[in-house]
């Protein structure tokens, strides 16, 4: 690891922010073709050939190509240099892109058929078992992932190059296993009922709220390397470390937040349908039929509906016994 001295002389030397700016990293690229590519084999001849499963629609396609895409658009071009260099606020982004955003579009994408034999092989389904548990899962990355921003390890890993893409692959892969218990494609490795999703949901935005907090508090500058660079858009490196913060502490919450209000709104949605998918059977001659519900809602009417007599059969009204006349 290179002494801290030459990582600083390093961002003072830096040129000045250019959005044209587009840094190529022949390994990431590798990788992000593995999983396009892996993805694609997968789906197309490897599915005809061992009968895997069903075809993926195209939707599921494009979500999983935007997971993709969006690894690409964080990890090169302006938001990786702006990130890397010049400005702490731009790493936030750059990280909830690959934590918050990413990982779930990558496994709305995946048919569960496709990771079966991967996720469910004699010797690796416990162990992936034990990972994506809620409270392992939740504790594994937001552990890390406040570890990694104390800024005696933060400031001499994000200027080591080979050390910054292993935190980068730690957090996609933490990410996906902390998303695995509110998407799991996988039913031998299901996600977690409804309510427990809301609850889960809740707890994911401590860390959050706990780092972010002491970065936007903080009066002084945590990260130097921030501090020496060129300055982008008149912020001070101060005020751009607040904004960090704000990012991982607000936007952050806010995000989990839909997320949590999207998990209500889908669970009320299924209750309801559940709900009105029930069958009274009424008696017509021995023929069961189900009651229709506006007579759950009159029981008067389902009196009226209801009939011992046979279907077809002549409807004779008993006339009533003479009235003796004195």
């Amino acid at each position: 690891m290179e002494p801290i001295s030459v990582l600083l002389s390093q961002a003072i030397s830096a040129p000045p922010f250019s959005w044209t700016t587009w840094s190529g990293d022949g390994t990431l690229r590798a990788g992000l073709l593995l999983l396009v590519g892996g993805y694609l084999l997968g789906i197309g001849p490897l599915r005809e050939r061992f009968r895997l499963g069903p075809p993926v629609s195209r939707g599921r396609i494009a979500l999983y190509m935007s997971g993709v895409l969006l690894l690409f658009l964080a990890l090169e071009g302006p938001l990786h240099a702006l990130s890397d260099t010049y400005l702490f606020s731009a790493h936030m982004v750059q990280h909830m892109v690959l934590t918050l955003f990413a990982p779930p579009l990558l496994l709305l994408g995946t048919p569960g058929w496709l990771l079966r034999p991967i996720v469910c092989q004699r010797y690796v389904r416990p162990v992936f078992r034990a990972l994506v548990r809620p409270l392992p899962a939740a504790i594994l990355f937001n552990v890390i992932f406040t570890f990694y921003h104390w800024p005696a390890y933060y400031n001499p890993v994000s200027e080591n190059h080979t050390l910054h893409i292993a935190s980068h692959l730690v957090f996609i892969a933490l990410a996906v296993v902390t998303w695995w218990p509110l998407l799991s494609p996988v039913a031998e490795l299901p996600p977690l009922p409804y309510p427990l999703r809301m609850v889960y949901t809740f707890c994911q935005t401590i860390s959050g709220f706990l780092i972010g907090s002491f970065i936007t508090n903080a009066k002084t500058v945590l990260y130097p390397i921030y501090d020496l660079a060129p300055r982008v858009g008149g912020l001070t490196a101060l005020d751009d470390q607040q904004l960090g913060g704000l990012i991982m502490w607000i936007l952050g919450g806010l995000y989990f937040l839909l997320i949590f209000s999207a998990i209500f709104f889908v669970w009320a949605h299924k209750e309801g349908i559940a709900g009105e998918v029930v069958e009274v059977p009424r008696r017509t001659g021995g023929v069961q039929l189900p009651l229709p519900h506006e007579a759950l809602r009159h029981p008067a009417r389902e009196a009226q509906v209801s009939s011992p007599v046979p279907l077809g059969a002549r409807h004779v009204a008993p006339a009533p016994d003479k009235v003796r006349m004195n």
